[in-house]
C-alpha cells in the first residue's frame, strides 16, 4: 500500500474538522430554529414578552427579543435590552461575601452581631452570614409583611434604616433549623458588605464584579437615572396589561435591584467557568447543596437541583428565578456542558420555568411539551365581568381543548386577583378547579381554604387547611390560619 503523503494527510484532516464544523453547525442551526418556533408562540399566547439567550458548550447559539420594551412607544425587545432582574441579583451579592471570605475579612460562621454591633444580640447572636446565604435564618421574609407594597415599598429608606423595621421581629425558627426563602437575610448580606468595606453596596458591586468582567450593560437601578435600553415593566391581569406598580429600588437593595441584558448575563456566566472573580476552592463554596428545598437544595444564591439528560448521570443544574414590580427572570446553566438558558421577561410573572426546561430538552435533544392558552386568563376576564355562571360555563367550552392548558400558579394568581377585588364566590370556583387538576400541590388546598375563609364557611376553610398541611408539613401560614380560626 502507498504511503499516504504529508500533504494529503493535512489535506484530509482539514476536510473532516471542516466536515465536523458544517455537521455542528447545522445543529446548533436545527436548535435555535426550534427555540425561536417555541418562543415566538410562547410569545403568541401573551406570555412571553422579553429577551432569550441560549448558549451551548459555551456558545451563544440563540438570542432574540420578544415582544415590547416600552408599548407606549411600540420599542421592540433586543438582546441588549435591559431589564430588572429580581432576585437573580442574590448570586452577585453571595459572590461579594465569599469574597470577602476568601480575603480574610470576614467569616461565614460567625454571628451577624460580630459585623452588626446594633444588631440585636438576642437573635443576631444565634444568626451566621451562612444562615443568611442560605435561607436558614429565620428572620421574616419583609416582602411577605402584611401591606408592605402598599405602605412601605415605595419609600425610599437607607439600608441602615430598612434593617430596623424587621431586625426586632422574633425567629420563626431556629436558625439553620430549615429553609424558609428570605429577602430579609440578603439585604442584611448588603448591609454587612458596607460595613466591611466602608463602600456602597452598589460601589463595591461595580468595582469587584462588573468593571472586571465588563458588564457595561449590568447595574444598581434607579428610577430617576436615565438609562439607555431600559425595559419598562408591565403587569397582567388575564389579558390586560397595566404599568407595573412603583417600588424604590432601595428596598430590594442586594435581594434584588440589580439590571442587566441577556448577553451581560452570559458574560457573567462564562466568567463563572474560569474562576476570574474567586479561587476555585470559594467558587465551590456558591454551589453546595447546603439544605433541601423540595425537588432541589440551596447553595449560595443559586438552587441546585438534576437533569437527566437521558445518559446514566444526571447532571448537575444551577439555576435562579426572580420577580420584582414588572419583570419575571431566569437563568439556569448546566456546568458540566457549559449550556446556560437566561429569559428576561417584563410583563410580571409568567412560565418562565416551563419555558427553561423546554429549552433545555430541546438542547438535549429530549421531547418537549409545547405551549398553551393560559386557562386562567380566559377565566379571569369572564369571571370578572360577567360573572360565575358565565365563568362556570366558559370552563366547560375551553376544558377539553387541547390548545388551552391550566397552569397551577396561573389560576392561582387569577383566584386571588378576583378574591382582592370582592369576586369572592369566583374566586372559590377558581381554586375548586385547581384543586381538581393538582390535587397533590399543598398550595392549591390553602389557597381554597383561605377563600372560603374569606366567604364566611370556616367548616370548608379548617377542611382544606388542614389538606395543605398534610400536603406540606412546612406550611406555617396555613398552620397559623388554623390557629387564628381556633381562636375564634
Amino acid at each position: 500500500m502507498k504511503k499516504q503523503s504529508n500533504r494529503s494527510l493535512l489535506k484530509s484532516i482539514a476536510v473532516c474538522a471542516i466536515a465536523f464544523f458544517t455537521i455542528t453547525l447545522s445543529f446548533a442551526q436545527d436548535k435555535a430554529k426550534q427555540i425561536d418556533q417555541l418562543m415566538s408562540l410562547y410569545n403568541t399566547y401573551g406570555q412571553l414578552n422579553g429577551s432569550v439567550l441560549v448558549s451551548e458548550h459555551g456558545k451563544v447559539i440563540f438570542k432574540k427579543g420578544y415582544g415590547l420594551a416600552n408599548m407606549e412607544w411600540n420599542i421592540p425587545n433586543q438582546p441588549n435590552t435591559k431589564f430588572r432582574l429580581g432576585s437573580i441579583s442574590k448570586q452577585f451579592t453571595a459572590l461579594l461575601i465569599v469574597k470577602l471570605a476568601e480575603e480574610g475579612k470576614l467569616k461565614l460562621d460567625v454571628p451577624i452581631t460580630t459585623y452588626l454591633s446594633d444588631y440585636p444580640k438576642a437573635t443576631g447572636d444565634k444568626i451566621t452570614i451562612h444562615h443568611l446565604l442560605t435561607h436558614t435564618s429565620g428572620i421574616p421574609n419583609y416582602t411577605s409583611f402584611p401591606n408592605f407594597f402598599k405602605d412601605q415599598s415605595r419609600n425610599p429608606f437607607t439600608p441602615a434604616d430598612f434593617v430596623k423595621t424587621f431586625q426586632n421581629l422574633p425567629l420563626e425558627f431556629t436558625p439553620g433549623e430549615k429553609f424558609n426563602y428570605s429577602n430579609s437575610g440578603y439585604f442584611l448580606l448588603g448591609y454587612i458588605v458596607e460595613k466591611i468595606t466602608g463602600k456602597s453596596y452598589e460601589q463595591y458591586l461595580q468595582e469587584t464584579i462588573l468593571t472586571p468582567l465588563k458588564m457595561t450593560n449590568t447595574g444598581y437601578d434607579h428610577s430617576d437615572i436615565i438609562l439607555k435600553n431600559r425595559a419598562a415593566g408591565y403587569e397582567k391581569r388575564g389579558k390586560t396589561i397595566t404599568n407595573a406598580s412603583y417600588i424604590d429600588m432601595s428596598i430590594p437593595y442586594a435581594a434584588g435591584s440589580l439590571y442587566s441584558t441577556v448577553e451581560d448575563l452570559y458574560l457573567w456566566d462564562q466568567a463563572l467557568y474560569k474562576n476570574k472573580l474567586l479561587s476555585p476552592a470559594s467558587m465551590d463554596l456558591l454551589y453546595k447543596p447546603y439544605i433541601r428545598t423540595g425537588d432541589e437544595a440551596y447553595g449560595y444564591g443559586w438552587f441546585i437541583g438534576e437533569f437527566a439528560n437521558g445518559g446514566k448521570d444526571k447532571l448537575k443544574v444551577i439555576e435562579h428565578g426572580g420577580g420584582i414590580n414588572g419583570f419575571n427572570t431566569i437563568i439556569s446553566r448546566l456546568p458540566a456542558d457549559k449550556n446556560m438558558v437566561v429569559i428576561l421577561n417584563n410583563t410580571g410573572g409568567t412560565v418562565l420555568g416551563e419555558m427553561n426546561e423546554a429549552i433545555r430538552a430541546i438542547l438535549y435533544n429530549q421531547p418537549y411539551q409545547q405551549p398553551k392558552k393560559s386557562t386562567a386568563f380566559e377565566l379571569l376576564d369572564v369571571f370578572a365581568t360577567k360573572g360565575l355562571t358565565a365563568g362556570i360555563d366558559t370552563y366547560q367550552k375551553v376544558k377539553n381543548d387541547p390548545t388551552y392548558g391550566i397552569k397551577e400558579g396561573d389560576m392561582n394568581n387569577v383566584g386571588y386577583q378576583l378574591l382582592q377585588t370582592g369576586k369572592t364566590k369566583e374566586a372559590i370556583e377558581i381554586f375548586k378547579i385547581n384543586v381538581a387538576t393538582f390535587p397533590k400541590s399543598g398550595n392549591v388546598y390553602d389557597s381554597l381554604g383561605e377563600a372560603y375563609l374569606k366567604d364566611g364557611n370556616t367548616k370548608l376553610a379548617i377542611e382544606n387547611y388542614k389538606k395543605s398541611i398534610e400536603l406540606d408539613p412546612t406550611n406555617e401560614s396555613g398552620k397559623k390560619a388554623l390557629e387564628e380560626i381556633s381562636k375564634k
